[in-house]
């Protein structure tokens, strides 16, 4: 299976180990990400100048075009920004016609001939929980997840087909794969707060409190994101404001390719795992 790979515009400076940990597990699965140069999605400029966001989104498309291959993103703000360019690309013509004059001048068009796949969706529905189950050596058994969906992949659900986005499972469906038990919670499917932290960080701490505490009293040990911005605000942002965190420190953030490797017994090293997290995955796998 060969895509086209967009990690996002954080990925390699701020969150290089979601991009190792996809490319070990990937790599197990025979996935092979094809690299190039692309520009940014379009997102930061979305509601700026609407033509230069569907341009940018139009000129990566028909990058992967141009190669005959599907667009793979770990990052649900890319993934969704690209569904709705996609959504308005096929409404738009007037906007469509003028985005491929630009694209002209480069010897690219928009034809609407690829789409975009968010890593969870791969592994689902492409990779298959087949698959992903007999790749599992280390059951992470008696493991308590919060699988935390982020807002960009499930909503508006017209436009992203991620999953039902007032009662998903997709996500918990592969976090039962690895053996671990995920748990219910009453805001898996709410904002983490990070969209908001340049403008207004009060309430975006103030609604990753509520996150954190919604996970923490369902009983779960760790959350598990898939989006670069939400384990950036679960982890990062986080450690930088302790007082806003009502789980103290127990329940720690992990990428779920982290989850999934650890599973399949690959190295913490590997898959970009902190010394802290580590020990506590090998330990619950029996290793």
């Amino acid at each position: 299976m060969k895509l086209f790979y967009f990690p996002g515009c954080k990925l390699e400076h701020h969150l290089p180990a979601y991009d190792r940990a996809t490319r070990a597990v990937l790599k197990r699965f025979a996935v092979d990400l094809v690299e190039r140069e692309f520009n940014c999605c379009g997102y930061p400029i979305r509601h700026q100048s609407f033509a230069a966001y569907l341009f940018s989104a139009a000129r990566n498309f028909a990058l992967a075009e141009a190669q005959g291959l599907d667009i793979l993103t770990p990052c649900k703000c890319c993934f969704g920004s690209f569904k709705h360019a996609r959504y308005w690309l096929r409404r738009k013509a007037t906007l469509r016609e003028a985005v491929n004059r630009r694209l002209a001048a480069e010897g690219l068009r928009w034809e609407d001939r690829c789409d975009v796949v968010h890593l969870l969706s791969l592994l689902h529905h492409r990779v298959g929980s087949d698959l992903l189950r007999s790749a599992v050596t280390h059951p992470l058994d008696d493991l308590r997840v919060a699988a935390h969906y982020g807002c960009h992949a499930l909503r508006p659900a017209e436009v992203t087909a991620f999953d039902n986005p007032t009662a998903p499972q997709l996500f918990e469906a592969l976090v039962a794969v690895t053996g671990a038990t995920p748990v219910h919670w009453s805001r898996r499917t709410e904002c983490c707060g990070n969209p908001l932290w340049e403008k207004n960080p009060r309430m975006a701490l103030a609604l990753m409190e509520k996150k954190l505490l919604s996970a923490h009293d369902a009983g779960a040990a760790y959350l598990c994101t898939a989006c670069t911005y939400c384990q950036l605000q679960f982890d990062t942002i986080r450690r930088q404001h302790p007082g806003h965190d009502p789980a103290q420190g127990t329940l720690t953030a992990i990428l779920y390719p982290q989850l999934l490797g650890l599973s399949m017994g690959l190295p913490a090293e590997e898959l970009g795992l902190e010394s802290q997290t580590a020990p506590a995955f090998t330990a619950c796998a029996g290793r």
